[in-house]
């Protein structure tokens, strides 16, 4: 975890205040497994009832959704090609018992009440929701974003429907 970004700060309190188990990982350098560079996870997260999570925090901000010329921004859910391929390494290097998850830590810009979220979490004058999806499920669904930035993403209505609170996973 890098220590600076607000959205993984938020995740990492919102694990303690929830008193799930969990690992921070230290993102200060790539791993390396022979010839192959690993994008480092953020998280390992241990669950009750399904397998552990490893998750990977993507940071956004979510729009005001009073605003209409706003939410086009709204549910944004893209990730680098390299966030995929180091994930689904991860997920095999870990094993069964494993599943890798991108949590997308939506930073509100509006009022939570406006939000389309009931579960919100409240951080250093931020308010923030936590949308997980498994790895394998966003991949069926994302498509080509920018072949410039190497990105892919998922329809804004899909995702939205696919995506579920991260404390459905534990």
């Amino acid at each position: 975890m890098i220590h600076t970004h607000h959205y993984e700060i938020a995740m990492r309190d919102h694990l303690l205040a929830k008193s799930w188990p969990h690992v921070l990982v230290d993102e200060t350098k790539r791993k390396s497994f022979g010839d192959v560079s690993l994008k480092n996870l953020d998280f390992i997260v241990y669950s009750e009832t399904g397998p552990n999570l490893l998750i990977d925090v993507k940071g956004r901000k979510f729009p005001d959704t009073r605003r209409p010329q706003s939410t086009t921004h709204a549910w944004e859910n893209w990730v680098t090609h390299d966030d995929v391929k180091s994930m689904q390494l991860w997920q095999d290097l870990f094993g069964q018992g494993f599943a890798s998850v991108l949590v997308f830590s939506y930073w509100l810009q509006g009022q939570p009440q406006d939000s389309p979220f009931e579960d919100v979490y409240f951080h250093n004058g931020r308010h923030y929701a936590f949308m997980a999806i498994a790895l394998d499920d966003y991949v069926q669904i994302a498509g080509p974003r920018s072949e410039r930035w190497k990105t892919v993403s998922a329809p804004t209505k899909v995702f939205s429907r696919a995506a579920k609170p991260l404390e459905e996973f534990l």
